[in-house]
This record gives C-alpha cells, structure tokens and sequence, in this order.
C-alpha cells in the first residue's frame, strides 16, 4: 500500500492501529471521524512528526476524498452512515480493518465468531497455540486491533483472531484456514435490522474458505447444524455437542470430553479438571480443542493447557468474597443469551445486577431463567425500566434501582446472605454510563473491593 492514500474511519483504537499500519507500509493517511470535539492535536501526539497524516474531523464531503483510493471503517462504525455514502457516490472501495490486517499479515489464520463464548474461546485456543507454536498472536475483538500486529507477523505465524459481526461486514478476500462458529442467537439487531441478516453475516467467516479449510461448529445450535450440513459449504465441518454422541468430532457425555474419529471413540478429560465453570464453558473448551486439533496440536498437550486455563476478565471471573458472599464479574454478558449462561454457572443463589444501553433485545427468555436462582435483581441504565415490566410480566417482582455502580454492589451486599452470589452479567452493553465493557466490569471489582 505504499504511496496510497486512504481514509481511515473512526479515531479510536481499531483506526489508529490500521493508520499506524499504512503509515508504516509507506501511505499517505487522512484519519478520519464524524465527532468534531474530538482534540485533534491530541490525536496527532499518538503519530510520529514526520508521518504522512491528516486529521479530519465533522462531516465528510466529496471534495475531501480527492486523491483517496482506499477507505478503512472501524468495526464500530454502521455501514448506513451518512458519510459511507460520500464514499459509495465516490466509488472508493471500503475495506474493514480485520481485511487491511489479512492483506498484509503472514502465517496461517484461526478466526472465531458467534453472538457469546468468543473471547473465552479465543483466548483460550492462543494459550493452546503458544504452547505448541513458537509465535502466536491473539488479536481481534479480544481487545487487540487485528491491524497491530500484522507486520510481527511470519510465515511461520498463527494468528487467532476474535472477530465479530460488525467486522465480518466488510471482508473481501479473509481466508481463515480455521474458522469457528460458536452459536447464533439475536443481538445487535439495532444494527443488523433482522436475524436472518445477522446470521448470514456471522457465516461469511466461511465464505472464502476452500475445501482446504476448516469450519467448527455447534451441534446444538439448529441454525449452525443446518449450515453445516449444507453440500455447498466447501471447508470441512467439525462439530462439537454438549447433548448428543456425534460419529465424528467433540461431544459431552456423563461429564467427560469424547473426541469420535475414524471409528474411535476417545475420552479426554473430565469437565471437574477443568476450571471453568457451566455448560457453556465446556462448549468453548470443545471448540477450542476442535481447532487446535485440527492445528496439529497433540491431545495431551491441549489438556494440559486447558486444566490450567482460568476464566478471562468479565467473563463470570470470581472477584472475592466477602461475609460469605461470593462476587462474580460478568460484564461481558452484553446480551440476553450471554447472561443465561452465567446465571446457569452460579453455585447457588444468586443477587444479579443488571441493565445498560438498549440494543434492541428481547429479555423474556433470560428473565424465565431466574426461577429457582435469582433472589433479587438490581437495575442500572437506560433499560431499567424495560427489563423491570417484562420481569413483573413474568411474576418477578423482586426488583430495585440503582443510580450508579457504587449503588447497586451496596444494595446487593445488603441483600445478599451468606452461601449467595453476587453477579454482575448485564444483558446489556455499556454504553451511556461507561465507555466499554472492560471499564464496567473494573468499577464493579473496585466498588466489591472497596466494601
């Protein structure tokens, strides 16, 4: 891309990755976004003083793209917004940023998506591969720009990228030689506008994958059972169950892992080995183990890796305990189906915190869930007052307020008894009272802390 100008969309950390990797590749970048009160002169510090940058912020017209011949949007921008179409009307071709890395980066390519279970697996498949492979690059929606690493990269490389909707909207020629499909079921459909939309998205992580190729997926969602029984998918299909006994690939069976090959039928490990906790988490192990198999990866060495692997951060990660209680930190559960499973792991009684940003979600089949398990149900957000009539509508009355985080951990640690749980798993993103996820689910573990 040397001597290109291209446009890059979106001033946060996925564009300044991609316009330090053109810049870096010999580019001429204009850094491109639609919030005008951003401080440009604190954008350009994150540069060096000689680069090839300008730093362009408001609303975009036809004149500033003279000269461009590439666009790059960050995963976070939507694909209708008003300047894309500035870009239509100038014939630029738009890539997305996991595109721009797959251009330039080396070595072999493991992708993973799915609405919940994506940064656990994809975690968790890296510490597989660095055990086994001398360079190993996590990147992705896992928190590191696909684009950072790309230039450390070699042909002796594998690179496991988390990577979700929104960036599987503007691939072109992404080729993963593993691709993983964790489950489907609806989210950002503020964004997508349909299920049917969202899921063909979600399947284009295969869509230029050959019969060289692989594709995991899970047996127990009907819409991925389906797709891969298609006789037009063209990469192999391994899939993982954590109900049913498959002739071939990963299944749970009276708390064993068994992989069916050839014939055979191997049991691995026991699920009380691991250090995960609920049923989900046993979907992402055999997933994980499915890819790294099909890496070459020796079984003893996956095992191994996996009994060591402890929860990520904000995914059902056990914070402390205090007078008896134990506090659990889910802030990536961003969406109903994410904060079922953790409701499912907790040991016990449960006092949840819940609610954020609305993305448009459905929350009676999470809330049909609390019977039995949760006691009380402590509401932030702008979908507070949502999520509190479809409970009541469901017979859960059992509910309060909370201004801020500080607030709902007070409540919950009045409330909580001891042998209960205290879990943060929002069903929501968090946006309007945090900048991101990561930042929630930091405050919760301080405010637990600070008790």
């Amino acid at each position: 891309m040397s001597d290109q100008k291209v446009l890059v969309a979106g001033a946060g950390k996925s564009g300044i990755a991609a316009a330090k990797l053109l810049l870096a590749l010999g580019g001429e970048v204009i850094l491109y976004d639609s919030n005008n009160r951003l401080d440009p002169n604190k954008l350009r510090a994150r540069f060096d003083e000689e680069a090839k940058l300008t730093i362009f912020l408001g609303e975009l017209s036809r004149p500033g793209l003279v000269g461009v011949e590439l666009a790059i949007i960050s995963p976070g921008i939507a694909l209708d917004a008003p300047f894309v179409s500035v870009l239509d009307e100038a014939k630029v071709p738009i890539w997305g940023e996991i595109q721009l890395a797959y251009h330039v980066a080396k070595g072999r390519l493991i992708a993973i998506t799915g609405t919940n279970g994506k940064t656990t697996t994809t975690a968790l498949t890296g510490a597989i591969m660095k055990a086994w492979f001398d360079e190993a690059f996590v990147v992705g929606n896992i928190g590191i720009p696909c684009t950072e690493l790309a230039l450390d990269t070699t042909d002796h490389s594998v690179t496991i990228a988390e990577v979700s909707s929104f960036q599987l909207e503007t691939i072109m020629d992404y080729r993963p030689d593993v691709s993983a499909i964790l489950n489907i079921t609806p989210d950002h459909l503020n964004r997508h506008g349909t299920m049917e939309n969202y899921i063909e998205i979600k399947e284009r992580v295969t869509v230029n994958q050959t019969d060289r190729d692989c594709v995991v997926l899970n047996y127990e969602d009907p819409v991925l059972r389906e797709f891969g029984e298609r006789r037009e998918l063209k990469p192999k299909v391994i899939f993982f169950s954590s109900t049913h006994v498959l002739d071939e690939g990963l299944y749970l069976d009276k708390g064993h892992i068994v992989y069916a090959h050839g014939g055979q039928r191997e049991p691995v490990m026991e699920v009380r080995e691991m250090q995960l906790l609920g049923r989900h988490n046993h979907e992402n192990v055999m997933a994980a183990m499915a890819i790294a198999l099909r890496m070459g990866v020796p079984m003893n060495v996956i095992c191994q890796v996996v009994r060591s692997f402890k929860a990520v951060e904000h995914r059902i990660e056990f914070v402390t305990e205090r007078a008896g209680v134990k506090y659990y930190n889910d802030s990536k559960g961003t969406n109903p189906d994410a904060a079922i499973q953790a409701i499912r792991a907790m040991p016990g009684p449960t006092v949840l915190i819940a609610g954020g940003y609305d993305k448009q979600s459905e929350y009676d089949t999470w809330i049909e869930e609390f019977a039995g398990k949760v006691k009380y149900l402590v509401l932030i957000g702008q979908t507070r007052d949502k999520i509190a009539e479809c409970a009541r509508a469901h017979g859960f009355n059992e509910i309060m307020y909370a201004e801020d985080m500080e607030e709902a951990v007070h409540v919950c640690a009045a409330y909580a008894d001891a042998g209960d749980n205290v879990l943060l798993s929002p069903a929501c993103a968090s946006w309007g009272m945090f900048d991101n996820y990561e930042q929630r689910g930091r405050i919760f573990k301080e405010c637990v802390r600070s008790l």
